[in-house]
């Protein structure tokens, strides 16, 4: 008796726990995003304490962490000025400020160093070659083992030269964590390019290939 009732129950959570677990798993996700980019853009509001008592601005009532609704005004606002400043960037008083606020940048020691890269990174990615757009297949990490990739460059000159060989850069991304991966060059006739686009790819690596991309004209 006591076994059935304990079977039954085992059997409820498992069933519940796959049910919530989706669910759970979201709103822990959007938890913590909340709070990584909020521990920015609470600096928007530094000037709350000049008009506001400790205790209606931060958690504990002195200093630190604000209370969650300062953090999503901060949020709102980063919005509204990441916003208006795109706005600006379309129009040439705005490409004008834009080009010299980088030129300023670029003139600070270490800083410069930093910045040069994280853009030229944020250039490569947002621009509009077709070779950040494609999905791979590639031997890795041996050979008969199969991986999804990112095409990300064709030009890797050096790399041609001393090895004699046409090479291309493929992003590997871990799963379920598709920010981090490695970085290998294979060579341009041992790449296998697939049909699904580059939102589909990241689906299928973050669902640990539970969500595969339908394949064109097949049947449902």
């Amino acid at each position: 008796m006591r076994r059935t009732i304990f079977s039954n129950w085992r059997a409820s959570f498992f069933t519940g726990l796959a049910v919530t677990l989706p669910a759970l798993l979201t709103l822990a996700a959007v938890k913590w995003i909340f709070g990584t980019i909020s521990s920015f853009t609470d600096t928007l509001l530094f000037f709350l304490p000049y008009f506001l008592p400790p205790k209606e601005i931060f958690e504990n009532g002195r200093s630190g962490p604000m209370l969650w609704y300062w953090s999503l005004l901060a949020l709102l606002l980063a919005v509204t000025l990441i916003s208006g400043v795109g706005l600006l960037a379309r129009y040439y008083i705005g490409i004008r400020i834009i080009e010299w606020l980088d030129k300023a940048m670029m003139q600070v020691p270490v800083l410069n160093k930093f910045y040069g890269a994280i853009k030229q990174v944020n250039d490569a990615f947002a621009g509009n070659k077709n070779s950040f757009k494609t999905v791979v297949l590639v031997e890795f990490p041996r050979e008969g083992i199969f991986s999804v990739g990112f095409l990300t460059s064709d030009d890797n000159a050096e790399a041609n030269l001393k090895t004699g060989a046409k090479l291309v850069s493929v992003f590997i991304p871990t799963t379920p964590n598709p920010t981090s991966g490695f970085l290998v060059l294979v060579p341009a006739d041992k790449i296998t390019k697939l049909d699904m686009s580059v939102s589909e790819g990241v689906k299928y690596i973050v669902s640990l290939g539970a969500i595969a991309p339908e394949l064109p004209g097949a049947k449902k």
